[in-house]
């Protein structure tokens, strides 16, 4: 055969049918129904062999689309079960999902017109919000499952469910029997939008917030005995100034706080405008505060005597606006000289730090304002105005009639609004039902200490929300909930709740549902005994906090389904859920049973844009996981990259963080995606013809190479290992990524090609690569399994031999030996070896620019080292004759290499390199260009039958190299 190209018939090419691209829009869809109608998850976490794992679901609210906080949760816990799944272990996850509440109540009601509104009855609205709820389960289930989520999606806990409901009735009564649960007149969140009161979590702090905050003096009336002699003296033109964010909360004052610890002083006011004649003439204020004061007043401030907070009780001052006396009371800390008066306007109606100095000197309750947000009639002459308007206006001017106002100013800071409506929030008090949190304090605190907090400061966010939460307010004002399953006489207004009512309704429950509440008469909802008592009792209207609602999930569905455990082996939400979540499912947990509900908690961040700010649908910067999946209305702008990119994208953050996703990140990703997949797709390919069973080379007998690659393989997916068990995933994409782009495309696939096509089939040469290659090929779908669950998936099914298993998952988690580790010398000594190629590919690049050569193939390599241990170590990789695979010719992939004493010898060559350790310089080839390997050799034309051949290549054709 004399005939130039016609030897490319006898070269082993790679073969495969799996596809270069990914077709994620088509491929991943067959991919879940094989799942599917395998059932490799059901299997799976009935039958793996180890522990069971739990990893309880947090309810998302089924009131909206799913968007990519969504995503970045799900696919978070998908990562930790797939691999739990993959190391043996049993599994049980079971979807959830919030069902009841404000946000579901307000989406049903703004797609109704205002009459259809006003005559909807309780259980109308309950009907309407329960469709509302389980329409907006299936679409977003449907979307999780999209995203290759694996769970009992056909049996998902949701909390309007009988069961559910029953086994929350059962928490709250344990926690009422227990004394934990009271009803109370006490100041809560209260939002006029919404007209229901608000739990912590229900609230954000928007950036923005301007009050209108004043300074004002009170006139004393009477001076506490210890102060008589120094103070009577400035008397009736003695005044205490307060200061307060809230003017509208003034007609609530019942009392005037200092801290008993601060120094206070009587000073003189000399207004430099003299303008408001009927102001007091004299103030009490915080010593300390003087000097600032004097310059926000424009006055100066004369100080003429001073004492402690401790001697100004019982001092007692007339209310500007109304007439009655109140007292001066010692508060607490929370009184200081950072802002104000060193005074504080006390309204035990009105705040809590007010509501508890209030409750220690006897004081009223007092609230004047109604659920709308308007002042009552208890308010006197300000009666019908809006708080939030028109009433905190009336209130500055009436103290400015009568003499009292001092100064107004504009004070941004942060203030509660309902996360929902999006408006301010007031401090009221209402009778509500709550929690003591007071009562199991330590032990909650205790329970904490106990857990695994991922990351670690997770501890220390919730552990002072616990340590400085006042009780927890669980009622609501709404129809869409679950009752708080209270009667009360209808003569005296006493509650009754017991053991027995509890359980009664409870069973109702069970049976019927909640809807029971409003759709049984009293007697029926009642227990017998208390039918014919002679009492005639109503149902109480208060519906749970819906944090109540998803907090008693350890009851109702860990401790509840056979199938799980409690407490369980992980919750894994957003880092709002320390306020939320955590905390309530902490709370009920702790005071039924005294422990924790969770052994770890891992949090994770939210998602901004790819510059780091907020995601919203005004700034039009809102990524849409649906979108990244399926593609936009213009797939050139917005192509389908399936799930599996927004997969790797979860493992790509740092989560601990908050993360960014914008259409930049996700093409970058895509293209890891795919060098992934191409690298699978070569490894796929290579092994056509390969047997396991037959065709495997032994440990022992590989070479050097081989030996050194199964070292790294080894080394990467211990690393892998250690990522996934340390949840650390971005370490597991940094450390995939790498070992498919730098050790195994741009080292040894890039050397083993020449073994692969140009060796005979079945050489020593061939096989011996090939035995690397199912190694690297098996151990890279598996790790990838937890994240790019498609792609495994894919190449698992490409694989071209006969494999024991159907599915990557039944394959089980990566499998390394201990044998594989090269000592640290050895390991060195080939980082070395690679450094060294790196160099040579530096001189051949400049070489092939300017024309020199084309392939690396053309050129010989000369190489002078002059440290004499490394150059001996690397002349043992220039044998005159070696084993085809570990020299230096095929590591480097050039025709020769030469190593030369003199470094002279390669300085006068235009296209060279020193480094500390060698020299490097290329020349031409020697020789002439083999027609099949593209080799050069002096060798070529010295076979008869085979004149284009080089000395390698006449022997693989007979099959024996």
């Amino acid at each position: 055969m004399t005939e130039t190209g016609k030897y490319k018939d006898t070269v082993n090419l790679p073969k495969t049918n799996f596809d270069m691209r990914a077709n994620a829009i088509k491929r991943e869809p067959e991919i879940q129904k094989f799942w599917e109608e395998n059932n490799i998850y059901s299997q799976l976490a009935e039958n793996n062999p180890g522990e069971l794992f739990i990893l309880h679901d947090g309810p998302p609210y089924a009131n909206g689309q799913l968007h990519i906080g969504h995503a970045l949760n799900k696919i978070l816990k998908d990562i930790i079960n797939r691999y739990h799944l993959l190391k043996g272990r049993k599994i049980r996850y079971v979807p959830g999902w919030d069902c009841h509440g404000l946000p579901i109540e307000l989406k049903v009601l703004q797609n109704m017109k205002q009459a259809e509104r006003q005559n909807l009855t309780p259980l109308q609205l309950r009907q309407k919000a329960k469709e509302f709820a389980l329409k907006t389960v299936d679409e977003q289930r449907e979307g999780f499952k999209r995203y290759g989520i694996w769970g009992d999606w056909e049996n998902p806990y949701l909390t309007l469910k009988p069961e559910y409901e029953a086994a929350q009735i059962g928490v709250f009564g344990e926690m009422f029997l227990k004394g934990y649960i009271y009803r109370g007149l006490k100041p809560v969140h209260w939002s006029p939008s919404s007209k229901t009161a608000l739990a912590e979590a229900e609230l954000e702090y928007p950036e923005g917030h301007v009050s209108r905050s004043i300074y004002a003096a009170f006139p004393v009336q009477k001076v506490a005995e210890g102060l008589k002699a120094s103070l009577d003296g400035f008397l009736p033109d003695l005044g205490v100034a307060v200061w307060t964010t809230t003017p509208w909360t003034i007609p609530g004052n019942l009392a005037v706080a200092v801290n008993g610890a601060l120094e206070y002083a009587v000073v003189e006011v000399s207004r430099r405008d003299a303008e408001a004649r009927r102001e007091c003439r004299y103030l009490i204020v915080a010593a300390e505060l003087v000097g600032r004061l004097g310059e926000i007043l424009d006055a100066e401030l004369t100080v003429k005597a001073k004492f402690s907070g401790q001697d100004l009780e019982h001092t007692t001052y007339r209310h500007p606006l109304f007439d009655r006396e109140s007292p001066v009371v010692v508060g607490g800390d929370y009184i200081t000289t950072e802002s104000g008066t060193g005074l504080v306007h006390t309204a035990p109606g009105h705040g809590q730090e007010d509501y508890i100095v209030g409750q220690r000197y006897g004081l009223p309750i007092l609230a004047p304002v109604d659920d709308s947000g308007n002042f009552t009639d208890e308010a006197g002459k300000f009666a019908g105005l809006n708080v939030l308007g028109d009433g905190n206006q009336a209130i500055i001017d009436a103290l400015n009639e009568v003499g009292s106002l001092l100064k107004e100013e504009a004070y941004p800071h942060k203030y509660p609004y309902d996360w929902r409506t999006k408006k301010p929030t007031i401090f009221r008090a209402t009778e509500q039902w709550f929690a003591s949190v007071a009562g199991f304090r330590e032990d909650a605190l205790k329970a904490i200490a106990s857990v695994r907090w991922i990351p670690a400061q997770g501890e220390n966010r919730i552990t002072p929300m616990i340590a400085e939460r006042s009780d927890w307010c669980i009622s609501r004002q709404r129809s869409w909930g679950v009752p708080i399953p209270v009667f009360y006489d209808e003569a005296t207004g006493e509650v009754l709740l017991n053991a027995d009512t509890i359980n009664h309704v409870q069973a109702i429950f069970a049976e019927k549902g909640s809807d029971a509440w409003w759709e049984l008469s009293v007697e029926e909802l009642l227990p017998e005994t208390y039918r014919n008592n002679g009492k005639t009792y109503r149902r109480g209207t208060d519906t749970m906090d819906v944090w109540f609602d998803s907090g008693s999930s350890w009851a109702a569905v860990a401790k509840q389904r056979p199938e799980l455990c409690y407490p369980v082996d992980m919750y894994l939400e957003g880092s709002d859920q320390h306020r939320g979540w955590f905390q309530s499912s902490l709370l009920t947990s702790v005071a039924v049973n005294g422990i924790a509900p969770y052994k770890t908690v891992l949090t994770h961040g939210f998602v901004l844009d790819e510059n780091g700010r907020k995601m919203s649908k005004s700034v039009g910067n809102v990524v849409d996981p649906q979108v990244i999946i399926n593609g936009g209305s213009n797939q050139k702008q917005q192509p389908a990259y399936g799930a599996d990119v927004l997969r790797l994208w979860v493992s790509s953050v740092d989560y601990s963080g908050d993360v960014r996703l914008g259409s930049n990140i996700i093409k970058q990703l895509a293209d890891v995606r795919n060098k992934i997949r191409n690298t699978a797709r070569f490894l796929l390919g290579s092994l056509h013809d390969f047997d396991p069973q037959k065709d495997a080379v032994a440990f022992d007998d590989l070479p050097d190479l081989d030996k050194y690659m199964l070292h790294r393989i080894r080394e990467v997916f211990n690393e892998v290992t250690d990522a996934f068990d340390s949840f650390q995933f971005f370490r597991f994409f940094q450390t995939v990524q790498n070992f498919c782009v730098v050790d195994l495309s741009n080292f040894y696939l890039d050397v083993a090609k020449d073994r692969l096509y140009i060796s005979a089939a079945d050489s020593f040469r061939r096989r011996s690569c090939q035995t690397v290659l199912q190694i690297a090929l098996e151990n890279l779908a598996r790790a990838i399994a937890p994240v790019l669950c498609h792609t495994a998936e894919d190449i698992w099914q490409f694989i071209p031999y006969k494999t024991s298993f159907k599915s990557v998952f039944e394959a089980g988690w990566i499998q390394v030996s201990d044998e594989w580790e090269k000592d640290e010398l050895e390991a060195e000594f080939w980082n070395t070896l690679r450094s060294l190629r790196t160099d040579v590919n530096k001189v051949m690049e400049q070489a092939r620019m300017e024309k020199m050569i084309g392939s690396s193939l053309e050129a010989k390599v000369l190489l002078h080292i002059p440290h004499k241990q490394l150059r001996e170590a690397i002349q043992g990789f220039n044998p005159v004759k070696g084993n085809g695979i570990d020299e230096l010719r095929y590591l480097l992939l050039t025709s020769q290499v030469e190593i030369v004493d003199n470094a002279a010898k390669i300085s006068e060559l235009k296209y060279t390199t020193t480094t500390e350790d060698w020299t490097i310089g290329i020349v031409n080839a020697d020789g002439d260009k083999c027609d099949r390997c593209w080799n050069y050799s002096t060798h070529v034309g010295e076979s008869e039958a085979h004149p284009l051949l080089c000395e390698r290549c006449v022997p693989a054709l007979a099959g024996e190299f």
